[in-house]
C-alpha cells in the first residue's frame, strides 16, 4: 500500500520569508516547523516541500541558489531535531510572465495547478487521498484539493503575510490552524 504524504508549502509555512529568497544564509525556520515535520514522520507520513520560485523566472536568483536555500533548509531542520527529515523537495521556477524566456511557462506545476504533488506523489509512490497539503496561501489550498488531498491553512500572525494570501482562491481550506503543532493535532486526531 502507498504511503500517505503531508505536502508543505516552503516559504511562510516551514521558513520565514519577507520575499524572494536566494541566499541561503537567511534562511530561518518558522517555530515548531522541525518538531512538526519529525511528529508527522512517525505517524508514517512522507513529507515533500512543495514550492512556486518565480525568483529563479525572474532573474533574482538561479536555480542553484534555490536548492542551496532548500538545502539549508534541510540542514536547520535536521539540526534542530535528527527527524525531521525531507523525502522531497519539488519547486516550479516558471512564471507565465517571466522575464527570462526559458522560464516563461504556463505549467501544471505552478501552484494552484496540482503538478508539483503529482510527480511527488508518483515519484515516491504515494497515496493523494489519505494525504495533506499544509500552506499559507489559497493557491496552495488550491493545489492540495486539486490533487484529492486534505488541506490545512495555516496562519501565523507572528510571520509577514505573503503577498499571494490575499489572493481569492477556488477552494476551501478544510481545516484553519495558527501554529504548525495545532497542524500536527489536526492531521493526527484525522488520520487515525
Amino acid at each position: 500500500m502507498n504511503r500517505p504524504a503531508i505536502f508543505f508549502d516552503r516559504d511562510n509555512t516551514l521558513i520565514a520569508c519577507h520575499g524572494y529568497l536566494g541566499d541561503p544564509a537567511k534562511v530561518v525556520l518558522v517555530p515548531g516547523a522541525a518538531s512538526a515535520i519529525a511528529a508527522l514522520r512517525t505517524l508514517g507520513f512522507a513529507i515533500v516541500v512543495i514550492s512556486n520560485q518565480s525568483g529563479v523566472a525572474r532573474g533574482l536568483f538561479d536555480e542553484a541558489a534555490m536548492r542551496a536555500v532548500n538545502a539549508r533548509m534541510s540542514q536547520l531542520l535536521l539540526k534542530e531535531n535528527p527527524q525531521a527529515i525531507i523525502d522531497a523537495h519539488e519547486f516550479c521556477p516558471h512564471h507565465p510572465q517571466a522575464p527570462l524566456a526559458a522560464y516563461r511557462v504556463d505549467c501544471d506545476c505552478r501552484k494552484p495547478k496540482p503538478g508539483m504533488l503529482l510527480k511527488a506523489a508518483r515519484e515516491l509512490q504515494l497515496d493523494l487521498a489519505r494525504s495533506w497539503l499544509v500552506g499559507d496561501t489559497p493557491r496552495d489550498i488550491d493545489a492540495g484539493a486539486a490533487a484529492g488531498c486534505r488541506t490545512v491553512l495555516f496562519t501565523d500572525a507572528s510571520l509577514r503575510t505573503s503577498p499571494a494570501a490575499g489572493d481569492q482562491g477556488a477552494a476551501s481550506p478544510d481545516y484553519v490552524v495558527h501554529s504548525l503543532n495545532e497542524a500536527v493535532t489536526v492531521i493526527r486526531a484525522r488520520s487515525a
